[in-house]
């Protein structure tokens, strides 16, 4: 994959010689969450440039998140049940708790319920980058607001994202913009909007503490309203001197501003750090270990990142044509970047959802959606990755941790309990209210191309959930499931057929079920499934 010597012309011009369901697939995998029969079958046929125009397409505005929380214990007296709290009066603390598991469960939802789009995918992925707590920014209504904007410019223009960020009431609060002052400038987002947002830490980005304490004193003055959940600007907090930067931003200086226009001098400030090559370069090399793989060494930076980074630059910061060029080139495509990573908890908790269309209770059933939800998005905390905490503003471990990356997500603790999730999905189910959420086995196997035939029943659902080749050994083990111990394929092939026929007939339904959750019950617990 890093013996491929491509250049930024290269990058937009020379597709995979092939593009064929396999591929398909593994862009699907790791451009949505699972990959699911419904996408499969619409997409398969197109060719490369129409999937990925699918791809970009930009699903409408969701409708917020809902009060499904009141119950004998607690009732929102400022919603009523069934309406979104988003614009609602901040009360007490126990009002904000519940509406923070809303916005969880709802955000879940989104993922699971997600179209033939990479939205999902980059929110999460700008979610890890502009990381923010719940717990700290403390009000639901302004998380809410932060996701909405991470939606907005997921695949919009960055430079305008960093300053919509920069202004955005959460990650004031988070970050400690709104107590930035000119009597005590506070350096904590003046140090991460280069540290962790822009310039990185690579081994060319050299600005320095003089630069952090720069960026505060531009940053002063900015404060939150919770009344207006939005964020403003106050002249007489701002510090109005010269701010003076080092060799790193060319030695600039950034004429203090009083009154209103002090305001302008974040444009001042995002301007001059944009003109740093670094900044794309940063965002090419974490947009690569997200998509691709997280080792980036010496050819893969000269010959990938570099020539990515170029077309951010040309196309003016704007995120599409990165995608587009990283998705239409060979090397995303080559053997070695297929199934060479581990799902994170949420993609292993969303994409089995996806990937054998779990139905949830509908929205009219507001209560027991949100209650399934909620129970879907802890067993995703459990194992790692609760959305809406990270552990720190730096993301999640697993998405920059030298060396073991994506390895973390794997341990004693969390293994057991992605094998136990998934089995309770493939037998009993989770049921709350009368509600259960289980996978139809049946139904899965009913959406595959061949169901009767269980040699092709084997290789289409490997390859829909598996990312990786695997033995024959495998193979034949998996198809003796289907087969009871029994030689002949006929004596699964006329089992189905007759399940088809009669689909009322208990016991052979009975058959057939046991067969089908044993198999897709041992597909999941091996290490196979765990990677994509």
């Amino acid at each position: 994959m890093t013996d491929r010597h491509l250049t930024a012309q290269h990058l937009a011009a020379a597709p995979p010689a092939v593009f064929g369901n396999a591929e398909l697939i593994h862009l699907l995998n790791r451009t949505t969450f699972g990959v699911s029969r419904s996408d499969i079958n619409a997409l398969s046929g197109k060719n490369l440039n129409q999937v990925v125009a699918t791809l970009f397409t930009q699903p409408a505005v969701p409708a917020p998140p809902v009060n499904g929380y009141n119950d004998a214990n607690y009732t929102d007296a400022n919603v009523p049940a069934g309406t979104t709290w988003v614009n609602a009066p901040y009360t007490d603390g126990t009002a904000n708790s519940r509406r923070l598991a809303s916005f969880k469960a709802w955000w879940m939802g989104l993922m699971i319920n997600q179209n033939s789009s990479i939205l999902e995918k980059m929110v999460l992925f700008w979610h890890n980058h502009f990381a923010t707590q719940t717990s700290t920014v403390d009000d639901a209504r302004f998380v809410y607001k932060h996701n909405a904007l991470l939606r907005q410019y997921a695949l919009g223009n960055f430079k305008d994202f960093v300053k919509q960020i920069t202004l955005d009431p959460a990650m004031l609060k988070y970050l400690n913009g709104y107590v930035n002052v000119k009597s005590a400038p506070d350096e904590n987002y003046g140090r991460e909007l280069q540290e962790l947002f822009t310039v990185g830490k690579g081994p060319n980005s050299k600005y320095t503490e003089d630069d952090v304490k720069a960026a505060a004193k531009v940053l002063t003055g900015y404060t939150i309203n919770t009344t207006l959940i939005s964020s403003s600007f106050d002249a007489t907090r701002h510090d109005a001197t010269n701010k003076t930067f080092s060799a790193f931003y060319g030695n600039t200086v950034i004429t203090g501003k009083t009154g209103a226009n002090g305001s302008t001098e974040l444009d001042d400030l995002i301007n001059m750090i944009f003109k740093n090559n670094e900044v794309a370069l940063f965002i090419c090399r974490k947009l690569y270990r997200y998509f691709v793989y997280y080792n980036i060494d010496a050819a893969t930076e000269a010959n990938v990142i570099v020539p990515l980074a170029d077309i951010f630059r040309k196309n003016n910061y704007e995120i599409k044509p990165v995608l587009q060029a990283l998705f239409t080139s060979d090397y995303f495509y080559a053997d070695a970047a297929k199934g060479c990573v581990i799902k994170d908890p949420v993609n292993l908790v969303a994409g089995m959802m996806r990937e054998f269309n779990v139905t949830l209770p509908g929205d009219a059933d507001y209560v027991n959606q949100y209650y399934m939800l909620t129970y879907l998005q802890t067993i995703a905390s459990n194992i790692g990755q609760s959305i809406g905490d990270p552990p720190n503003v730096s993301g999640w471990p697993a998405y920059y941790q030298v060396p073991e990356y994506h390895e973390l997500w794997i341990n004693s603790d969390t293994l057991p309990k992605r094998n136990q999730f998934t089995d309770t999905l493939i037998g009993n189910g989770y049921t709350r209210n009368g509600k259960k959420l289980v996978i139809d086995t049946v139904a899965y196997t009913a959406s595959l191309p061949t169901p009767a035939d269980p040699n092709l029943l084997i290789t289409d659902m490997l390859a829909q959930l598996y990312q990786v080749t695997v033995s024959q050994e495998t193979i034949d083990f998996l198809k003796g499931i289907l087969l009871s111990g029994q030689i002949s394929d006929h004596y699964w092939t006329d089992a189905w057929n007759a399940l088809k026929a009669n689909p009322t007939d208990a016991a052979n339904l009975k058959v057939i079920t046991t067969r089908l959750q044993t198999l897709y019950k041992y597909i999941m617990d091996l290490p196979e499934y765990q990677l994509s």
